[in-house]
């Protein structure tokens, strides 16, 4: 029997949302132990000058409890 929790992060990048998604997990493995799982829950981009400048996610990120 396990329990896990779940918090939500912000990452971005300036190549693509899935760059951002990589970006965002790897540093709350960082951070947290036993990640399990993301779920993208949110996905924008950020705009200067009529131009796509960076993109963002708001994840989800599943991690299990320690004994």
């Amino acid at each position: 029997m396990s329990v896990a929790r779940i918090t939500e992060i912000s990452a971005s990048s300036t190549k693509s949302f899935e760059d951002a998604v990589r970006v965002g997990v790897e540093r709350a493995s960082k951070t947290l132990k036993n990640v399990s799982g993301a779920w993208v829950k949110d996905q924008e981009v950020g705009i200067t000058d009529g131009k796509v400048t960076d993109f963002r996610v708001k994840l989800k990120i599943t991690f299990v409890l320690e004994e």
